[in-house]
C-alpha cells in the first residue's frame, strides 16, 4: 500500500509516496513556544530543574512504532537510551564522557570566553545564521528533479537558548526552498524531559513549506516520534520515501542514529529501492559515509559535527567528536561516486557560542552529473 500525497498547488513539489506499507496521517498541530527568561546565560531545560513531561509517549504510539520499525529496533533503542540515562545519572563521572550533559563545562567554556574577552562576540556569532547554497551533484539524476531544492537544518538544539531559535525561525522564513530535511539533534541535552524541545521545534515549523523529512541524532529520544510527526514531520527511522515528479523517481532515505546508539541499519533502508534507483541518504553524522557509498546512494546529507563550533581562526576545528575525516566534518566533499554534505549545524550545542564557525541553514540545489 502506498500513500500519495501532494504539495501546495503550483510549488512544484515533488509527490511522496511512503515505502513503511501502512497510512501515516501526519495533521499539523502547531502551537506558540513557551520558553522561561534566563537571562544572557540560559540553561538547557532539564538541567539543574525538575521538570514533567505533559506529552510523554503513550503505549498506543509505541505499539505503533513497533508495528512500523519492529520489534528489536524499538526495544534496542529504548533500552540503549535507559542505559544512558542510568549511566549519566548513577555512575559517579559519567558526565566527565559526555560534556554536553555536565554544566561545569559550559561555566568553564564560558568563563573562559569572557575572560579572552570574547564571550559577546561568540554568543551573537551563534544568532548570526548563515544561508549557504551548495549545488549537489547527483550521478544519474533524473532530469525531472534538476534544480530541486531541499533546505537542510542540522543540529537545532532547540531548548538550548530561545534567541538562537528564533533566530533561526526568522531566517528559515528567508530561504526559498521545494521539501526540508532535519538531519537530528533538536534536544540540547541527551537525556532526560523533551517537551520543552518539541515546544521550541513548532516555533521553527510553522515557518517551513512544503513536505518535510527527518532523522534522529544522538540527543534525540526515539519517543520524541510521535510529537515530531504531529506537526506534520516525517521522521525516517531506517525507511525510504519516493519523490515523484513528471513519472521519474527520486528516492529519500533516512537512518536512525548511527554515532551512538547505531541503531541504523543501512541494509533494511536500501531494501525498497530499486537497484537501479538514484537515492539521497538522510544521516545524523557522516560516518557512515563508506557504507552508504557501496550501499549505492548517490547523495548523502548529514550535520552532527558543529564544524568544531569553537574554532581557530579560519575556521579550524580542534575537535569535531566524529570517526571521519577532516575533510567531511564540514561543508561538500566526494567519496568515491558519491557526493555529501555535512553541516556545520543550525543551532549550538554545550554552550550558546561560536567561533569562526558560523551556523548555517542550507540550500542543497540538484544538479545531474
Amino acid at each position: 500500500m502506498t500513500i500519495e500525497s501532494t504539495g501546495s498547488s503550483g510549488s512544484g513539489v515533488p509527490t511522496t509516496r511512503h515505502h513503511n506499507g501502512r497510512a501515516h496521517a501526519l495533521p499539523l498541530n502547531l502551537g506558540g513556544d513557551i520558553w522561561a527568561d534566563l537571562g544572557d546565560d540560559p540553561v538547557p531545560l532539564g538541567i539543574g530543574f525538575v521538570q514533567s513531561d505533559t506529552a510523554e509517549t503513550s503505549l498506543e504510539e509505541l505499539a505503533a512504532l513497533e508495528a512500523r520499525i519492529g520489534r528489536a529496533h524499538l526495544r534496542q533503542r529504548l533500552g540503549l537510551e535507559e542505559d544512558h540515562e542510568v549511566f549519566c545519572f548513577d555512575r559517579p563521572g559519567a558526565h566527565f564522557f559526555y560534556p554536553e550533559n555536565w554544566y561545569s563545562v559550559h561555566g568553564l567554556i564560558r568563563q573562559a570566553l569572557r575572560l579572552a574577552g570574547l564571550y559577546a562576540r561568540a554568543q551573537r556569532n551563534a544568532r548570526t545564521i548563515r544561508l549557504i547554497r551548495n549545488p549537489l551533484v547527483v550521478r544519474g539524476l533524473p532530469k525531472p528533479f534538476e534544480g530541486l531544492r531541499i533546505l537542510q537544518l542540522s543540529d537545532l538544539h532547540t531548548d538550548l537558548d530561545p534567541r538562537i531559535t528564533a533566530a533561526i525561525a526568522q531566517r528559515v522564513r528567508e530561504a526559498g526552498y521545494d521539501l526540508c530535511v532535519l538531519t537530528g539533534d533538536y534536544r540540547a541535552l541527551t537525556y532526560g524531559p523533551y517537551q520543552a524541545t518539541l515546544e521550541a521545534l513548532r516555533s521553527i515549523r510553522v515557518g517551513l513549506k512544503g513536505p518535510v523529512f527527518a532523522v534522529l541524532g544522538n540527543h534525540d529520544s526515539i519517543r520524541m516520534v510521535p510529537g515530531i510527526e504531529a506537526m506534520g514531520i516525517r521522521v525516517l527511522l531506517n525507511e525510504s520515501v519516493a519523490l515523484e515528479q513528471d513519472g521519474a523517481s527520486l528516492y529519500l532515505a533516512g537512518i536512525d542514529d548511527a554515532h551512538y546508539y547505531q541503531v541504523h541499519n543501512i541494509h533494511h533502508t536500501v531494501a525498497k529501492i530499486p537497484p537501479n534507483g538514484v537515492s539521497l541518504l538522510l544521516s545524523h553524522t557522516p560516518e557512515v559515509y563508506r557504507h552508504a557509498a557501496h550501499a549505492g546512494f548517490q547523495a548523502m546529507l548529514a550535520g552532527h559535527t558543529h564544524g568544531g563550533q569553537i574554532c581557530l581562526p579560519g575556521g579550524y576545528a580542534l575537535t569535531w567528536d566524529c570517526r571521519c575525516p577532516r575533510r567531511l566534518a564540514a561543508g561538500p566533499w566526494t567519496y568515491g561516486a558519491m557526493t555529501g554534505y555535512t553541516s556545520v549545524g543550525s543551532g549550538s550545542s554545550v554552550v550558546n557560542a561560536r567561533l569562526n564557525c558560523l551556523p548555517e541553514i542550507t540550500v542543497h540545489e540538484l544538479r545531474r552529473s
